[in-house]
């Protein structure tokens, strides 16, 4: 059984209006990024697959962001970025985040660290990921090696990923692909595969 995550793929990462690239931590590529991975949450509907959605949120006074992760973007607590309920929190509309998906919130870059999201992909009966998301080379490589550790096969959606720059998201792909933590494949490709009988 195969589920699909998709990382942190937020108007708070993914437009232009959202608190990082307002603060200058724009992602490298996020626009097609985030359209390729319309492409592939649609077509892993189309296979019978369930669509899980991380969101990296805080609670109000971000006490649960930890000294690493505001050290650095120092200046998200000031402009009210990532906060649990908020727009800047939120899937971006592009991906067509529908009430039957599942979502499951965080406040690290390993979406399994203090989540459901293990409970939720045993209770599916999942035991591989096709993972896609922001930021390659944080959220989505901890999540890819977290699941690894988890026996569970990934592969790894390369086109639907974005970085700070092209060659952060490249290094990202490369160590998990070179290290065997995912098979990577493109939207195109994944789309490809057979619809579920």
């Amino acid at each position: 059984m195969k589920a699909m995550i998709v990382v942190d793929m937020q108007n708070g990462f993914c437009v232009p209006e959202g608190s990082l690239p307002q603060l200058g931590m724009s992602l490298a590529g996020v626009e097609e990024a985030v359209a390729n991975a319309a492409v592939a949450v649609e077509a892993a509907r189309a296979q019978g697959m369930p669509v899980v959605f991380t969101r990296h949120v805080y609670r109000p006074g971000f006490a649960d962001e930890g000294p690493w992760l505001t050290g650095r973007s120092p200046d998200l607590a000031a402009v009210g970025g990532l906060l649990a309920g908020s727009w800047d929190g939120d899937v971006v509309d592009a991906l067509g985040r529908r009430e039957d998906d599942l979502v499951v919130d965080k406040c690290r870059l390993d979406a399994f660290q203090w989540t459901s999201l293990e409970p939720l992909l045993r209770g599916l009966g999942a035991t591989e990921l096709v993972v896609c998301g922001v930021v390659t080379n944080f959220c989505v490589e901890s999540t890819v090696r977290s699941a690894i550790m988890r026996d569970f096969s990934v592969t790894l959606l390369e086109d639907c990923c974005a970085a700070q720059t092209p060659r952060l998201h490249e290094i990202g792909v490369e160590v998990m692909r070179d290290c065997g933590f995912a098979t990577v494949t493109t939207a195109a490709e994944f789309a490809k595969v057979p619809v579920a009988a």
